[in-house]
């Protein structure tokens, strides 16, 4: 498809596949996608260093070929949200907040810290928590017990953020 539309950097092509394994085109979105951290732990390829050497003018050093899938990988985000609102966004000052330890098959792409403030004009997501696992189990035991450890707090308009384990 990129070939077909002379398209040359990172973008994300979504198909849907029926249970006939018949795939159908959804959307093509020419920019990097908010999942694009699960692709990289299981290709191993920094993807936003391939756009950066791509604008500058730079050819990719390996082909589709070369590109190997190895494991699973699954991510959660983190938002600031209010339950009992409907899920609204909850701005306010972050209390508290621990990530789980960063391992080789755990990566946290966040931007609060203890004492931050989740504005109110900007998205309530705060981080993503990805996990990669040789097996699919694996990866949902390592995000379950990643998630378990993970420990944000803070205060909203008198809400406590929202605490969720995903079972």
């Amino acid at each position: 498809l990129a070939k077909k539309v002379d398209y040359y950097s990172a973008g994300t092509v979504e198909f849907i596949v029926d249970a006939q394994k018949n795939f159908y085109f959804l959307e093509m979105n020419t920019r990097l996608q908010v999942e694009h951290g699960i692709t990289e732990l299981v290709t191993g390829i920094d993807i936003v260093k391939e756009m950066v050497k791509i604008a500058a003018g730079h050819k990719l050093s390996y082909s589709q070929e070369d590109i190997k899938i190895d494991g699973y990988a699954i991510e959660a985000r983190i938002y600031a949200e209010d339950p009992s609102r409907g899920f609204l966004p909850s701005s306010g000052r972050v209390i508290e907040y621990e990530e789980p330890a960063k391992t080789s098959y755990i990566r946290i792409d966040s931007g609060i810290s203890a004492g931050g403030e989740v504005s109110m004009f900007y998205d309530s997501m705060i981080a993503k928590l990805c996990v990669h696992g040789s097996t699919r189990a694996t990866s949902i035991e390592r995000l379950r017990a990643a998630l378990s450890t993970f420990v944000i707090q803070g205060i909203a308009h008198n809400i406590t953020f929202l605490e969720a384990i995903i079972s």
